[in-house]
């Protein structure tokens, strides 16, 4: 089968030719359809990222058609169209993942192939009304911000919320959430022009971050937030304790701009403030997001879609984040 192949750190994608992948009991084998990018992807090549291995098959979002199956329980998966849940050995808490937990693409082979082996018990129904780049787009950005958004940051109908850094995956997915579940959304970008994107789409207003004083622009625009949902942290991280609303909700997901400051320690005490991380998310919560999404029939924006033989091509647009929405391979 063909599959896009790291090398090494630093090394690019290429097509290649490798075997087919063996079933093991409780697994099935998914001829893909297409396949999505994360900045896992980026960072992985750059070898910034543990348990590495090399070569690989990276990849952690897809959606294909179910081709072959390891126990005869699993027949009634085959020929059906799917998405593929990429939070392996999450374990029995809720709360937190397990010692043994990884993500499809590091350190298992991922979606970037013909065919990919996953367990059953990861597959769901591709939602009816998306297309397979569509549907592609979904897993771990949807997991990781339906998570953020709705367990950690616990937001509810009619709260207001900020989302930063609008554009890449996670945030659109994660805005497209609060939307459907009838929440007032505010963004902030470093691009006007993916602030009047995002607004088109149903947010309410935003903010350009590299403008002077932009927190008390949005502040003045919204009244303050109820939840905010971020993945940059750095300095500016002690701004978005100033927007919160008394017993307002913090949950970033990633540390784009590196450690933060959070400023005034009296203001989270006082205000009765909930500042709390987020990675990925348990089972439960991945059949919700495709539910939300079914129910909502909410589409997630697809940036651009490149042929397999493009996949470096793809990754370097997504490192120079010029992307609104997710960057997908057709696996055609």
């Amino acid at each position: 089968m063909k599959a896009i192949i790291l090398e090494g750190v630093n090394q690019p994608l290429k097509l290649a030719d490798v075997e087919k992948p063996e079933l093991r009991a409780g697994e099935v084998l998914v001829k893909m359809k297409a396949a999505a990018f994360n900045h896992r992807d980026y960072w992985i090549q750059k070898g910034q990222y543990g348990g590495l291995r090399f070569p690989s098959i990276q990849g952690s979002d897809g959606c294909g058609v179910v081709d072959m199956v390891a126990d005869s329980e699993n027949n009634h998966w085959i020929g059906k169209d799917v998405v593929i849940n990429p939070s392996l050995n999450w374990g029995n808490n809720p709360h937190t993942q397990a010692k043994d937990y990884i993500i499809l693409g590091m350190a298992q082979d991922g979606t970037f192939a013909e065919y990919v082996k996953v367990q059953a018990r990861l597959l769901y129904e591709k939602p009816a009304h998306l297309t397979a780049a569509q549907a592609a787009a979904i897993p771990l950005a949807g997991l990781t911000g339906y998570r953020a958004l709705m367990t950690r940051a616990a937001a509810k109908p009619g709260n207001k919320v900020l989302i930063t850094g609008i554009g890449g995956g996670v945030a659109l997915l994660c805005m497209q959430f609060a939307i459907a579940l009838g929440c007032d959304v505010y963004v902030t970008s470093g691009s006007d022009e993916k602030i009047a994107k995002a607004t088109s789409m149903g947010a309410k207003g935003g903010v350009n971050y590299k403008t002077e004083n932009w927190h008390k622009e949005i502040q003045k625009m919204s009244g303050g937030f109820d939840a905010i949902i971020d993945s940059a942290c750095g300095e500016q991280f002690e701004k978005l304790v100033d927007l919160c609303k008394p017993a307002g909700r913090i949950a970033f997901y990633g540390a784009t701009l590196g450690a933060f400051n959070s400023g005034v320690p009296a203001k989270i005490f006082w205000k009765q403030l909930t500042i709390c991380g987020s990675t990925m998310g348990n089972d439960d919560e991945f059949a919700a997001m495709i539910n939300l999404i079914s129910t909502h029939k909410i589409i997630p924006v697809v940036d651009a879609v490149y042929p397999m033989g493009e996949a470096q091509l793809a990754m370097e647009k997504m490192a120079r984040g010029e992307q609104f929405g997710k960057i997908v391979l057709s696996m055609y």
